[in-house]
């Protein structure tokens, strides 16, 4: 009766231990899936590691499924695989960041490139530019010159006060050729036909394809006429302009006028080179507006 009394005591505990062993064991497991769970979890970790986050499954999934005999050597590699897991998600992640850093410099490095390209053809052009004009005002200085040289004599031989007018509406034509030749290079676009009346002033009609069908709004000729006659005025230093306007109850004179002022504003034109003449009377195809620039 004792013998039998102890063996089933020894059973009840033998059963009591096998029970606490399979409770550890579980936790183990538990564990070792928390942290391959909190690998999936981390958006920056998830895609990293993948085959060794498989061995690692397999590994704990062999450690739950292994004999007692077997269980310290397998519950090893199961440590050690989600160890290798981690580390290998970790070390991913890394080498994903310094490849975008890498391609990050890399792009930074082409843009800068790209800039320095782009401001040494801008400096290029520039230099171009300003030789040519240097060139022209040499032309032009020494026109002048010779100009005034031939006034100065034709002024002892003939009517000093009438010589003297032809002389210098001659010059101020010249001048203004001259202007014209270098306000379209700069501008890049051509200025419309111009005339000079008798105070020495010079008139520029712009026909209504300057502005858009019916309004007072500037085409995209109008728009590069703008541009030629900014350049212009650039060019003719102490020059000073009025704009004078053409149309009709649709589209008043007054509008267009307006609109030029406000657009050779935009284009460079100091405020106080420019008036506003208004209304002037009934446009037409040839003449919707009128921009005349005096000395």
């Amino acid at each position: 009766m004792n013998l039998s009394l102890s063996r089933a005591v020894l059973l009840a505990l033998m059963l009591g231990v096998s029970a606490s062993a399979l409770a550890a064991d579980d936790d183990v497991v538990a564990q070792l899936n928390a942290r391959l769970s909190a690998l999936d979890a981390n958006p920056d970790l998830r895609e990293q590691g993948a085959y060794e986050r498989l061995q690692a499954v397999q590994a704990i999934s062999r450690y739950a499924d292994s004999k007692r005999s077997e269980r310290d050597a397998t519950l090893y590699v199961a440590q050690r695989r989600v160890e290798i897991a981690e580390l290998a998600a970790q070390n991913g992640a890394t080498n994903r960041k310094i490849g975008d850093l890498d391609r990050t410099r890399n792009d930074l490095l082409l843009e800068a490139s790209r800039r320095e390209t782009a401001r040494a053809r801008q400096e290029a052009e520039r230099l171009r530019v300003q030789q040519q004009i240097q060139a022209e005002e040499a032309e032009r200085m020494r026109q002048q010159a010779e100009i005034e040289a031939q006034a100065q004599a034709d002024q002892v031989m003939t009517n000093a006060t009438d010589t003297q007018q032809a002389k210098l509406s001659a010059a101020r034509q010249k001048d203004a050729s001259l202007a014209r030749q270098e306000a379209e290079l700069v501008s890049g676009a051509k200025l419309p036909k111009s005339s000079f009346n008798a105070d020495g002033s010079e008139s520029f009609p712009l026909a209504v394809s300057v502005f858009e069908t019916g309004k007072s709004t500037l085409s995209a000729s109008g728009k590069s006429t703008v541009q030629a006659l900014a350049a212009y005025m650039d060019a003719t230093k102490g020059a000073k302009m009025r704009v004078d306007g053409y149309g009709d109850k649709q589209t008043p004179g007054a509008r267009r006028s307006a609109a030029l002022r406000t657009a050779l504003i935009a284009a460079g034109v100091a405020k106080a080179r420019i008036s506003d003449g208004g209304s002037k009377g009934t446009g037409s195809k040839t003449q919707a507006a009128v921009v005349v620039v005096t000395l």
